[in-house]
């Protein structure tokens, strides 16, 4: 049984809303790397960016981050080398924040590099979380049980977000 969380309208006005929080955050910076973890993550990532552009002049970078989601210890790899965000602001953005186990190690990736500030954004975020981890932007959060899962489609018109 398909329980939708969030329609595609809802969806379009929750990235709007996240991409003015983005703004609002670094309105002092020139530069920000918006770093969305595939391939969703990567998905929503390219969409804040659009509307980052629509409503501020901050030059934006869109990277993408691979991390192998069944095995995230094993190592993240990211389309920008460690130079480009060098000293930078960074939004490392994903849908769903589940366990925490994803997000943890894509900031781990970037911590090793001196960055000017680290901030996280997710489309739902769950509450169930392993690791101490916490979305700066969300568009949802959701109390669910463990055995539901959060399905999330942004690669096709119309968005949706549902519980399976």
């Amino acid at each position: 049984m398909k329980n939708t969380i969030l329609n595609h309208q809802e969806i379009e006005h929750r990235i709007k809303r996240i991409a003015y929080q983005i703004y609002e955050s670094n309105v002092n910076e020139s530069e920000l790397i918006i770093a969305g973890i595939e391939s969703n993550g990567y998905l929503l990532a390219r969409r804040l960016k659009k509307e980052l552009d629509k409503i501020s002049d901050i030059e934006s970078t869109l990277c993408k981050v691979q991390v192998n989601k069944s095995n995230p210890i094993d190592s993240v790899s990211t389309s920008l080398d460690s130079e480009s965000y060098k000293e930078k602001a960074i939004i490392l953005v994903d849908d769903v924040l589940n366990s925490g186990s994803t997000l943890i190690y894509g900031i781990k990736h970037f911590l090793e590099v001196p960055l000017k500030r680290f901030k996280t954004a997710v489309l739902v975020n769950r509450n169930h979380k392993k690791y101490p981890v916490k979305a700066d932007f969300k568009g949802i959060s959701l109390s669910t049980s463990l055995n539901e899962h959060v399905h999330v489609n942004l690669s096709k018109q119309p968005y949706e977000a549902y519980l399976s």
